[in-house]
């Protein structure tokens, strides 16, 4: 802090006497990862039942409307909760699923049933990427949950090839990452579940660093570096 003594002691007070009359007030929230991850399991099972020929195409508008009327909302309301309760990496995947599904759902419900696109495929190129942006920065601190995003991101941009390419080997590899994807989410939702029950780690997680600390450290830990976040920062 630059100027004369006396500024900088005056400037000391001031900081003092603000830490000691503001107050930062947080409404705790319910965490929205199971439902976001639930949500995902469905959306992609039924999915993985289209490409591997389980469900036929003529049932692609159906599987569509599955998609629009359970997956979308419910991962856009996770995303929603995701950053009221500060989490970042967690609001941004579900926000990004929540989308992703949105498009894959209405290019279905417009296009004859197991037609191409190669518009959706770039997109979805595009949004596997995107997925992996959160996806691999959660490995630092959530394991599992990093592996749902990251896996989220490699079932897209595998869809993105097959729609690109037309060649069913990506099909059928998208459909398998997709039912792999499925049963990981159900793990992941499961445990989350389970912690938030007995409120400690049940099943693995792979909670390190800030994340082990948050679960498991006082409120002390969990509020000491509240100014630096955002929301209560001056800018994002």
């Amino acid at each position: 802090m630059g100027g004369t003594p006396a500024e900088r002691a005056a400037g000391e007070e001031l900081a003092r006497r603000l830490e000691g009359v503001t107050r930062v007030v947080l409404r705790p929230v319910a965490s929205p990862l199971a439902l976001g991850f639930l949500a995902l399991a469905a959306a992609t099972f039924v999915l993985a039942g289209l490409q591997l020929g389980w469900v036929e195409q003529a049932e692609g508008h159906k599987a569509a409307l599955v998609i629009l009327a359970f997956t979308v909302p419910l991962q856009f309301l996770a995303s929603v909760i995701g950053f009221l309760a500060r989490d970042g990496i967690a609001a941004t995947g579900m926000g990004l699923l929540s989308g992703i599904w949105l498009a894959v759902s209405l290019v279905m419900l417009s296009s004859p049933p197991g037609s191409k696109s190669d518009a959706l495929g770039m997109f979805l190129l595009m949004g596997g990427v995107a997925m992996w942006v959160p996806g691999l920065n959660s490995f630092s601190a959530k394991v599992v949950p990093a592996l749902v995003l990251s896996t989220a991101g490699l079932r897209f941009f595998l869809g993105g090839l097959h729609q690109l390419t037309g060649d069913e080997t990506w099909e059928n590899v998208a459909g398998v990452v997709g039912l792999a994807l499925a049963g990981l989410a159900v793990y992941a939702a499961f445990a989350v579940e389970l912690e938030d029950t007995h409120k400690r780690e049940v099943l693995p997680l792979g909670r390190r660093g800030k994340a082990k600390e948050a679960s498991e450290g006082g409120l002390f830990e969990q509020l000491k570096e509240l100014d630096s976040e955002p929301g209560v920062k001056k800018q994002l």
